[in-house]
């Protein structure tokens, strides 16, 4: 509802800064033919400056969406995954940078060691921030990237051709 009014309110007061501008150029008129066309003129040029002046902010605030709003929402995304896929024994770095080995875990509580010591942590869910074994496994799982000339098929004669010389 209120967001209605203001537009409402911006709308009627961008149409009168326009109908504002143009009764000043139409003083300066030499005939009252040429006013004639400008006063015509008046009565199309809101809609017109209304759709010129907002279309632009549709587009910045599209670009902002696809720039800022959405990958942030990704990363997001990302983290709670993360953080609920937690297990036992998985290496984790929290936000303020202690890095443990996962004890137990809570509904929204982690408990980890720390140090050569062994020393226990209980932190919040939300605190962590990476975890370091689940990355490692993702990266083991990942295949050896192939040059682009193995994965067309191309074969390297020059490493055979320096074997059988030697």
């Amino acid at each position: 509802m209120l967001k209605k009014r203001i537009f409402s309110v911006i709308a009627s007061a961008s149409a009168a800064a326009v109908m504002a501008g143009s009764n000043a150029m139409s003083a300066f008129a030499e005939d009252e033919a040429q006013a004639a066309t400008n006063a015509a003129t008046q009565q199309m040029t809101p809609t017109g400056s209304l759709l010129s002046m907002f279309l632009p902010m549709v587009i910045l605030f599209a670009l902002l969406y696809f720039i800022a709003i959405r990958p942030q929402k990704k990363r997001d995304q990302e983290m709670k995954e993360m953080q609920a896929n937690i297990q036992v024994g998985d290496e984790i770095v929290t936000g303020g940078g202690i890095v443990g080995i996962v004890v137990s875990i809570g509904d929204d509580t982690v408990v980890i060691e720390t140090g050569g010591a062994k020393h226990k942590l209980r932190i919040k869910n939300w605190a962590i921030t990476e975890n370091v074994t689940a990355a490692e496994r993702i990266k083991a799982a990942k295949p050896a990237k192939k040059s682009p000339l193995e994965s067309a098929g191309v074969v390297d004669d020059t490493k055979k051709s320096k074997k059988s010389e030697e």
